[in-house]
């Protein structure tokens, strides 16, 4: 389990790395981004995962999210990684910038030709810990997970899915019930079939109703968002917590759409949220 430094940069006391690896989840190179805040000189720290929107990358919430000087003050490390496996060329995952590369919602596809590399489910649940765990000094038993859009239903589902292996989660303006809208429908669909039982697996209102996470949910979004009503509806997670008796802080923010400049604006919060429940340094 080798890793392959493409740079590093001091930031806020601590460093901003870039990284390859190559995944046996995958099968192909992955990219990922890891922030050590200055207190993990003294020893492992927890560590928040973060997963990326729709066409994103490793890259975008480590550049556009102005969360190292939150994670620097509460001891936090901040792991992101790519939105999909990339290298392989497999028919029509570059004709959509909301389906296929940029754009594999986190899950374990299970229908040709997809099932053979875009298993992110996996990837970010046990293989990515993994990797990081071996080669950072971070916590093992102290994980939380955040994502936005995307990657807020990729942080919920796999949180929901795997209670004990993550210990904190939150979310800006996730896809809350992807089996019901266009985004969801297309990519599951596509990777997971026409059995709607399986993408219930997938779905974070869903799984709420079922299983509920044991402890509180941090979701924020703004109601200027463009995709509010159409991709994200928000109150079909509130309405599935509230039957489930799942602990839910649903804050809305007007004004604010879907941007960085929204996750900015409440990145602190949520650096504090998890820092409370991990512990920090």
């Amino acid at each position: 389990m080798t890793i392959e430094t493409r740079s590093e940069h001091a930031c806020f006391g601590g460093r901003m790395g870039y990284y390859t690896h190559s995944s046996t989840a995958t099968g192909t190179s992955m990219r990922f981004s890891v922030y050590m805040p200055p207190a993990s000189e003294r020893g492992p720290v927890p560590a928040l995962y973060v997963l990326a929107g729709l066409s994103c990358t490793e890259e975008t919430f480590a550049i556009k999210a102005g969360a190292q000087r939150y994670a620097a003050e509460h001891g936090l490390a901040l792991v992101t990684c790519d939105t999909s496996p990339r290298g392989v060329s497999l028919p029509g995952d570059a004709d959509f910038w909301d389906f296929g590369q940029g754009a594999g919602f986190y899950l374990d596809a299970t229908e040709a030709p997809w099932s053979g590399h875009y298993r992110m489910g996996t990837y970010v649940n046990e293989e990515l810990p993994a990797v990081i765990e071996a080669h950072f000094p971070v916590q093992t038993d102290r994980r939380g997970i955040t994502g936005h859009s995307m990657g807020g239903h990729g942080a919920l589902v796999t949180a929901l899915r795997n209670p004990d292996r993550w210990h904190s989660v939150s979310a800006f303006a996730p896809i809350s019930n992807p089996s019901v809208v266009p985004w969801g429908e297309k990519a599951f669909t596509n990777y997971l079939g026409e059995n709607r039982q399986r993408w219930a697996e997938w779905d974070a209102a869903l799984l709420i109703r079922r299983r509920p996470y044991p402890g509180a949910l941090l979701v924020d979004q703004g109601d200027a968002d463009a995709f509010l009503e159409n991709q994200l509806r928000p109150h079909l997670l509130a309405d599935a917590a509230a039957a489930a008796g799942q602990t839910l802080m649903l804050r809305r923010h007007p004004g604010y759409d879907h941007s960085y400049w929204f996750i900015q604006s409440v990145v602190a919060d949520h650096i504090a949220f998890h820092a409370k429940l991990l512990g920090g340094a």
